[in-house]
């Protein structure tokens, strides 16, 4: 089934320049700023008292429309009976056309910013720059939210935490909120670092713009989750056999030979029909032992290898883990990229290269992930910035789907998407994680899913397989949890959310 833009809205980020367009088109349709003020503020209003018991609270106002949110915010809290106070960075002179509105609309008094507004406060409100912001707080906005956050008053943010980079995340003087509002979609600051530990509790209210603005926005960010790749899931028919489904082959090293034994292991419960370890005659009992389900190959000579790589039943090819960073892993790299078969480099494979990333590119003729953490990320490929800029951009170079791994995963194709992962707990931060990604990845591809699909769905499994074994995770416990992940899946699949 062909996929449509609007398959993937549920997930679609909007960065600050597809909001402001998101706005605008919505107002060219019929609807006022105002009302989507109204909207916002209502939303946020709303948020709150599901939350909290009437408290004093001040808003925080902004000169923008972030400010005219906050007034909307104030007016519908003191409606209800909570005893309130605002206070604005500038003067109302200097509102816009629409929070200028809201303004005359407050019949409390309007102070000014400053650590002296938050006396006797029980919450506050940032509605001060939102996601308008680009460079960092300062002034008696900075000196105002660090008082918070000091005096340990809970925030609520409006739209996004000020001094949080709506596109990036970066903290840019930001205290952190226990709850953030957002509108329409999420940011990709809401998911990156350290802006998603900045906002707290994340909820998108709907202000009315409709999803065909969004679609014809184009969105190429995404929150990766399930609607983004589930319909490209492999689905074994009742047809099917071992080879149709698949067959995973893993390159395996000595002495180190349990990276290799997880990611077989993660290939075959990620759905391959076959999963095949090429490993050195010295080592072949130590594979052969490791899991009945798995075969070994004895691969000792390049010859070996190229009969290997002969088969025309492998799907897909996992090198790296446990390979050691030499002149022989760089060897197989160049044998398996000459296939043009779904490949998966991961680990001593990427860090191979280290130095002549070139090399690396020319190489890959067919479909691509590779998989580096940040520092075999830095000793490959020399591009600065941001994450998402530096995904993106290393994605476009080599051709490849980038999987730049972290707590905010970001997996980036070589035509600009990119999906930013929020699922995966702390106890992934653990030896051998890394490795049953990379055969989760290989696994998928050998069924013949799309890379950067297949990238984005094993990132996902991977978070979910960790969550739901807790506290006490090893890397060997991730793949018994996979069977229980795609039930999950499947159920999404056959009925919905």
């Amino acid at each position: 089934m062909a996929e449509s833009a609007s398959d993937r809205n549920p997930c679609a980020l909007l960065d600050r320049a597809r909001t402001s367009e998101a706005d605008r088109r919505a107002v060219a349709a019929g609807t006022s700023i105002e009302q989507l003020m109204l909207r916002a503020g209502d939303a946020v209003a709303g948020r709150i008292q599901e939350r909290w018991d009437a408290r004093p609270v001040v808003v925080l106002c902004g000169p923008g429309n972030n400010g005219g949110d906050g007034l909307v915010v104030a007016r519908r809290l003191a409606e209800r009976g909570w005893p309130v106070r605002v206070a604005l960075l500038g003067t109302r002179e200097r509102l816009g056309g629409a929070a200028r509105r809201q303004a005359d609309r407050w019949h409390g008094p309007i102070e000014a910013i400053g650590p002296h507004a938050l006396d006797g406060a029980a919450l506050v409100v940032d509605a001060l720059f939102g996601a308008g912001l680009s460079r960092a707080l300062e002034g008696p906005a900075l000196e105002t939210l660090a008082a918070a956050h000091g005096r340990g008053v809970p925030i609520v943010a409006v739209d996004v935490p000020s001094g949080v980079d709506g596109d990036t995340g970066e903290d840019l003087g930001a205290a952190a909120a226990v709850l953030t509002v957002t509108f329409v979609r999420k940011k990709p600051g809401h998911l990156l670092l350290p802006g998603r530990r900045l906002c707290g509790e994340v909820v998108v209210a709907d202000i009315g713009i409709d999803e065909s603005i969004v679609t014809a926005l184009a969105p190429d960010a995404f929150e990766n989750a399930p609607p983004l790749w589930i319909d490209g899931l492999p689905r074994p028919g009742t047809e099917d056999h071992k080879y149709s489904r698949g067959h995973a082959l893993i390159v395996g090293g000595y002495p180190l030979t349990g990276a290799a034994r997880m990611a077989a292991r993660a290939a075959a419960r990620a759905g391959a029909g076959l999963t095949t370890i090429a490993a050195p005659a010295v080592a072949w009992p130590i594979y052969a032992m490791a899991s009945p389900s798995v075969m070994v190959a004895p691969v000792d000579t390049a010859d070996d290898f190229a009969r290997l790589l002969a088969d025309p039943r492998i799907s897909s090819i996992l090198i790296g883990p446990g390979s050691g960073a030499g002149a022989e892993t760089r060897t197989r790299v160049a044998a398996i990229l000459e296939t043009r078969r779904p490949a998966v480099l991961d680990a001593d494979a990427i860090s191979a290269f280290g130095g002549d990333p070139a090399a690396l590119w020319r190489a890959i003729r067919g479909p691509c992930v590779i998989t580096p953490h940040e520092g075999e990320f830095r000793r490959v490929f020399d591009f600065g910035g941001v994450k998402l800029a530096r995904a993106r951009a290393a994605a476009a170079a080599s051709g490849a789907v980038i999987v730049l791994k972290g707590s905010d995963t970001v997996i980036a194709a070589p035509d600009g998407r990119v999906a930013i992962n929020a699922n995966a707990p702390p106890t992934l931060a653990t030896a051998g994680a890394g490795d049953v990604l990379g055969g989760l990845v290989a696994g998928l591809l050998a069924q013949g899913m799309e890379p950067w699909k297949a990238a984005a769905a094993a990132v996902w499994m991977h978070g979910a397989a960790a969550a739901a074994f807790g506290p006490g995770l090893i890397a060997e416990d991730l793949p018994e949890r996979i069977p229980g992940v795609w039930r999950r899946l499947h159920r999404l699949r056959t009925r919905g959310p």
